[in-house]
């Protein structure tokens, strides 16, 4: 029964000493360059992606400008325009110019709006292109909020 025992307890000893190496994970350890060139590779993409939105946004900037001047304009004409409408003396003056002045009125707001939307839809054309070139990891842009632009309308 002793023999058994110390047979026994020598089988434990051994696996408690021989599993540690039989189980032991092993690892490639790669060079640390090429660690950091792919981290800086991604890095380097997300700074494009970064520089097509800043660019993206620099021209929607200006087109929103321009956008809300060429409003601005539109309504300040439109009130001249009425202003000078209704200092006529005679109905059929007044209905003319009034005419006039919301046919030009909305003329001007039409065309404001064109403007808008197609600087608008060139300036996110122009991102995806850029972004797309830039080879980033998926998830990295933003131009999925496109819908939450405004339209113009």
């Amino acid at each position: 029964m002793n023999k058994k025992i110390i047979a026994l307890s020598l089988a434990v000893v051994g696996i408690a000493v021989l599993a540690p190496m039989v189980f032991a994970q092993t690892t490639t350890t790669t060079p640390a360059t090429t660690a950091n060139t792919t981290s800086a590779a991604v890095t380097t993409k997300i700074a494009c992606v970064g520089s097509a939105v800043n660019t993206r946004e620099a021209s929607i900037d200006t087109a929103m400008t321009a956008f809300t001047s060429a409003t601005n304009a539109a309504y300040a004409a439109r009130a001249t325009a009425l202003q000078q409408a209704y200092s006529n003396t005679t109905l059929s003056t007044v209905k003319a110019a009034v005419k006039t002045a919301w046919s030009t009125f909305s003329a001007s707001e039409k065309s404001a709006r064109k403007t808008w939307q197609s600087a608008r839809n060139a300036a996110w054309a122009t991102y995806r292109t850029a972004a797309v070139a830039c080879k980033a990891p998926a998830g990295t842009g933003d131009g999925s909020n496109s819908v939450l632009e405004a339209s113009g309308n």
